[in-house]
């Protein structure tokens, strides 16, 4: 059982529901909290006074005052109409997610949602009922507003859920669990629908491959210098301690790590022709420490958000208020997430050159296109045109989507953050590297058997061996794919994260 204590959710805990499931419970001194704020709501209907989202339209309508028999058919009315989502839908992990996510941030007491709302919230997530969600059509202000409407529509009995993989009537998956409807009160469907909580959610999914990613990155990138012949003189401390940035520091002592005891390296150390290696591998510590310094800024964002209140109004039961704001605006989330596209571009694009050069035979000294009979096999020749074209394709998708702002809700909202897009563009980039990355793991893997009977670090050559449990030496020419997705499948499950151990200090892979 996962105990989520709302403003206090943790990596560990984040983890965790990113990869199975795990039953959730509430930390019991939330409920007063929560209580309390519901209970301000109740006060200012009975009042009278108008507030926005309570007892007025949205958007543009706040103008318009609700009369108090309407405001139940308000909220479900809200709901309704914003559950416009289209495209492909969110996988169960994601959605997972995104539910404890908002379950978290009602949970502060600041949303004026009742505490029977959050226990059938809890109810769904754990009898594993998820939210039908398509993943287009949020402009990440007011909020994720489509996505959050799809999630809550369900909750309500009405329209998709995914149980055990089988897309059922909502309706129905709740009454097979025992689990009634919600029938929303005053402001309620407000508070679930506003909030960053789906850009958020896809956004630490994303961090997450990459972070995977980029430790398999770190341990390919050893074994490509040793492939290729390289030196280890660009790791020495000296060189980053002068520069100063912390990510290029910490990257490289991960290299020193992984190289030391290198026969391969100790076999040329006192006669490399080369002056100095490509920048492929001579500057990896400092393209892929910058990568670095970016994923630990935008995880350190998004672990402030996935802990955040993001909906509007915010409810203040100390003093009776209810205060409009714009806490729903998820360009924190957005930065985030093109930071992640941006960085694992550049991991991709650097893994993509070392691929290049363990090829050129007259680069690296191997074999062309690391293959025996180069010519009646075609080797990694193509592997490494795949490797481009993904490589290729990031370079368009790292464009953010942060910069761009359509105008909506007639002129209401008129500037939004693109953070739902940002968010999945930044997957996409992530997986795209991954697969980079893979390739360059089977190229070096097979560059460094071309340097027998010497042998590379105790580390990397337990890397190698990682990988030859899985896909056979590359004698000559086969169906290639199905290595490809045998590699992606360990830099994917994060089997080579062990290997660079407290890569990302407090948000450890």
């Amino acid at each position: 059982m996962l105990t989520i204590t709302p403003g206090k959710l943790s990596w560990p805990q984040l983890r965790a529901i990113a990869a199975s499931f795990e039953p959730i419970a509430l930390a019991p001194e939330c409920e007063a909290k929560v209580r309390a704020s519901a209970a301000a709501i109740d006060g200012i209907i009975a009042c009278g006074k108008p507030a926005y989202g309570i007892n007025t339209g949205f958007g543009k309508l706040t103008k318009v005052r609700i009369p108090d028999d309407q405001l139940e058919q308000l909220q479900v009315n809200l709901v309704r109409s914003h559950a416009v989502g289209v495209g492909p839908l969110l996988d169960d992990a994601t959605v997972r997610m995104i539910l404890a996510l908002k379950i978290a941030s009602l949970a502060r007491g600041h949303s004026g949602v009742r505490w029977e709302v959050l226990q059938t919230m809890v109810a769904m997530y754990n009898a594993q009922i998820w939210p039908c969600i398509p993943a287009q059509g949020s402009v990440g202000a007011s909020g994720d507003l489509a996505p959050l409407a799809h999630l809550t529509l369900a909750a309500m009995g009405e329209g998709k859920v995914r149980v055990n993989g089988e897309i059922v009537p909502a309706g129905d998956a709740l009454r097979s669990a025992g689990i009634a409807p919600i029938r929303l009160a005053a402001k309620e469907g407000l508070a679930l629908l506003n909030g960053t909580q789906a850009s958020t959610g896809i956004a630490l999914i994303a961090l997450f491959s990459a972070q995977r990613t980029f430790a398999a990155a770190v341990v390919t990138g050893a074994l490509a210098v040793d492939a290729a012949g390289g030196s280890d003189t660009p790791f020495d401390p000296r060189i980053h301690a002068v520069r100063g940035q912390p990510g290029q520091i910490r990257v490289a002592r991960l290299y020193r790590e992984l190289l030391a005891g290198s026969a391969i390296r100790e076999s040329h150390r006192y006669e490399d022709v080369r002056v100095q290696d490509p920048y492929s591998l001579r500057c990896q510590p400092q393209v892929m420490g910058a990568c670095h310094d970016l994923l630990s800024q935008a995880a350190a964002t998004l672990l402030t958000e996935a802990n955040a209140v993001s909906d509007n109004p915010l409810v203040f039961p100390d003093t009776g208020e209810v205060l409009s704001g714009g806490n729903f605006h998820a360009e924190p989330v957005a930065f985030a997430a093109d930071q992640i596209a941006i960085a694992m571009a550049e991991v991709g694009a650097l893994s993509e050159r070392r691929i290049a050069l363990l090829i050129d035979n007259n680069m690296s000294g191997l074999p062309a296109f690391l293959v025996a009979e180069a010519g009646l096999n075609s080797g990694f020749m193509i592997a490494h045109v795949t490797a481009a074209a993904l490589a290729s394709e990031n370079k368009t998708l790292a464009h953010p989507a942060s910069v761009d702002s359509l105008p909506t809700s007639a002129n209401q909202e008129d500037h939004v953050s693109m953070a739902t897009f940002a968010a999945r563009k930044a997957l996409d980039v992530a997986t795209n590297a991954r697969r980079i990355v893979a390739i360059e793991l089977l190229a070096a893997c097979q560059g460094i058997e071309f340097r027998r009977p010497l042998r590379s670090s105790e580390r990397l050559e337990m890397a190698h061996a990682l990988l030859r449990q899985a896909v056979p030496r590359y004698e000559q020419d086969r169906f290639f794919a199905e290595d490809i997705e045998l590699a992606d499948r360990l830099v994917a499950d994060g089997s080579y994260v062990p290997f660079v151990p407290d890569l990302f200090e407090g948000a450890a892979c």
